[in-house]
C-alpha cells in the first residue's frame, strides 16, 4: 500500500501525523528538496505534499516529478495561508491534461 507524505515546517505538518501521513519536518529549502527526492526514490509514496513556502523555492526539483504517474507532488498552503502558488500549479496541470482551463473559466 502506498503512503502519503508531507514536507514542511513543523507547525504546519505535525497535525497531518494524526491522519496517517508520513511527516517530514524541515527547516530549509535544501532539506525539503533532499526529503522530496528520498521519498520519491523510495517508490513507497503515491502523494507527497509540500508546503507552499518550500515549494516555491524548490519548484525546479518538484518539476522532475511533474510528468510521472507517481508520486503526485502537490503544494499546500502553510500556516501563513495560500499564496496562490498551489492553485496555479493545479490549473496548469488540468489545462495540460484537458487542453483547456475548465476550472477557472470566467
Amino acid at each position: 500500500m502506498y503512503k502519503i507524505g508531507i514536507i514542511g515546517d513543523r507547525d504546519t505538518v505535525l497535525g497531518f501525523m494524526a491522519l496517517g501521513f508520513v511527516v517530514e519536518d524541515v527547516k530549509s529549502a535544501e532539506e525539503a528538496a533532499k526529503k522530496l527526492h528520498a521519498m520519491a526514490k523510495s517508490g513507497q509514496y503515491a502523494t507527497i505534499f509540500i508546503t507552499e513556502n518550500y515549494a516555491v523555492q524548490i519548484e525546479e526539483e518538484m518539476n522532475r516529478y511533474k510528468d510521472m504517474p507517481l508520486p503526485a507532488v502537490i503544494s499546500l498552503p502553510g500556516q501563513g495561508g495560500s499564496t496562490g502558488y498551489g492553485m496555479n500549479n493545479i490549473r496548469s496541470a488540468v489545462e495540460r491534461a484537458v487542453g483547456a482551463d475548465i476550472l477557472f473559466k470566467e
